[in-house]
């Protein structure tokens, strides 16, 4: 199975870029390709510029959702709300296909400093990724990132204890889908 991971930012000291690479890094037997939101940079969406056509890096990223059965993603929290980079991406691939998401697991994960761990924008995620027809199969928001993560890893053992849960069971309902098919 095909496992797309990144981190829902576009800083390239992300929190979140290092939570979903840590987690993609725990998998086994399955072929997992870490994105960067940087390599998807392109106009701030607009009507107007949709009229002149799709930036190819659209594009690129549905084809990379597409090419994948699941997805881990690792929301960073801005006011309340997802990353700008990341809420441009959506906007303009749900206009190519709104559901773009359709036929897709996911475990959708978010961490900040803060011990609330981007608990607000994950109900912003949750609720945009069933719009867009996504099975989330499991979520957490990682609290304290500083004190729960160090040198690549979470030191927290009842912390990765709840991560390896998650993983699991993302990855079991990846592996059950894949047997029904």
């Amino acid at each position: 199975m095909n496992i797309v991971a990144f981190g829902a930012s576009n800083s390239k000291q992300s929190i979140n870029q290092k939570l979903a690479t840590f987690v993609a890094g725990e998998i086994e037997n399955h072929q997992v390709r870490i994105l960067d939101l940087n390599d998807f940079e392109m106009p701030i969406y607009s009507v107007e510029r949709q009229a002149d056509g799709f930036p190819a890096q659209a594009q690129a990223f549905l084809d990379e959702i597409n090419a994948a059965d699941g997805i881990i993603i690792s929301l960073a929290e801005h006011n309340l709300n997802f990353n700008t980079a990341f809420k441009n991406i959506l906007d303009w691939v749900s206009r190519i296909n709104m559901t773009f998401l359709e036929g897709k697991k996911m475990l959708v994960l978010s961490t900040s400093p803060g011990g609330f761990g981007g608990g607000n924008v994950m109900e912003v995620g949750l609720k945009y990724f069933g719009f867009a027809k996504g099975e989330v199969v499991a979520s957490y928001s990682l609290p304290s990132f500083q004190n729960n993560f160090q040198e690549g890893v979470i030191v927290n053992e009842e912390i990765q204890a709840i991560v390896a849960e998650k993983l699991a069971t993302f990855v079991q309902a990846l592996e059950t889908a894949d047997a029904a098919n």
